[in-house]
């Protein structure tokens, strides 16, 4: 059995784990962040991976921060006195100093939900949702220390979509998921031969590199003329921001307007469901009879 600790936090982390396992691949150690409070009363609450590893009966360590650990003492306390073979990282979140990368005797490995070197950075499934890319995929790299700039172990791609927009109904968290899935099974098929030996890393064109921006509450913002003007554009962000920040627009009171729910059909973008601020969901319908 390969001995590898994961890092990883979200639900994109969490469906790689799962995947893993089907592959009879369990990290021997999980490394995610602290709980943080959540929700209007900040209740306390675990990182999904946390609750994995927990059912899972895995190892877990939750440092609050790697630099202040420093590589020796996450070496000793977390792993046992036991150096991995292997790290692996998929959407932990957090900055791993080369220090800590370099423990494992394989190096660390992440997963990316993009053809390296297209879409580095922070939001790669958001980008190909804005840009209507039809084709994304998933890389496996060995990590550096620069932002998605290491070698190429392995790499999948993943048809999105024809070129007709209404034929794309995969908003962001649908699109993760199936990325997540796609990593799983790739990782799972990779970790035995990287380990052995059996796969060398490929260096990345960095001449080719494009790179993805944090997405801010103000990319979500729309006005009620891109609706009618801007009906593709709009439909992608509200696709894409999904999640976070959604898609809004504030009304004549600067009341703000949250859209949960819409279509896009011969090249029409239609709002079906919303939020009004202060109020609970209800139809587009209902809300313009409303006003």
């Amino acid at each position: 059995m390969i001995n590898f600790a994961f890092f990883g936090t979200d639900e994109f982390a969490v469906i790689i784990l799962d995947e893993l396992k089907k592959g009879g691949m369990v990290p021997t150690t999980i490394i995610s962040v602290p709980d943080k409070p959540k929700g209007r009363k900040l209740i306390l609450t675990p990182p999904p991976v946390k609750v994995w590893a927990e059912k899972n009966k895995v190892n877990l360590a939750q440092p609050i921060s790697l630099k202040a650990s420093g590589p020796e003492i996450v070496k000793h306390s977390v792993f046992n006195n036991r150096r991995p073979e292997l790290f692996v990282v998929a959407s932990y979140g957090k900055i791993i100093p080369q220090g800590i990368l370099e423990i494992p005797t394989r190096g660390t490995l992440n997963v990316h939900p993009s053809l390296l070197p297209k879409y580095r950075g922070p939001s790669p499934i958001q980008t190909a949702i804005l840009n209507g890319d039809q084709e994304t995929g998933v890389t496996i790299m060995l990590l550096d220390e620069e932002v998605d700039h290491g070698a190429i172990v392995a790499q999948e791609s993943f048809q999105i979509t024809s070129d007709k927009l209404q034929e794309n109904t995969d908003t962001y968290l649908e699109l993760r998921d199936k990325l997540a899935q796609i990593g799983g099974a790739l990782l799972t098929k990779t970790i035995p031969d990287w380990v052995s030996g059996k796969i060398e890393a490929k260096e990345q064109d960095h001449d080719a590199a494009t790179f993805t921006k944090i997405i801010e509450k103000e990319n979500g913002k729309i006005t009620l003329e891109d609706i009618e003007n801007k009906p593709e554009e709009t439909y992608r962000k509200f696709l894409a921001y999904i999640l976070w920040p959604g898609l809004y627009f504030f009304d004549q009171q600067g009341k703000r307007i949250k859209i949960t729910a819409a279509s896009f059909q011969n090249a029409k973008l239609t709002i079906e469901k919303i939020i009004p601020e202060d109020k609970s969901e209800m139809t587009w319908k209902a809300y313009k009879l409303g006003r």
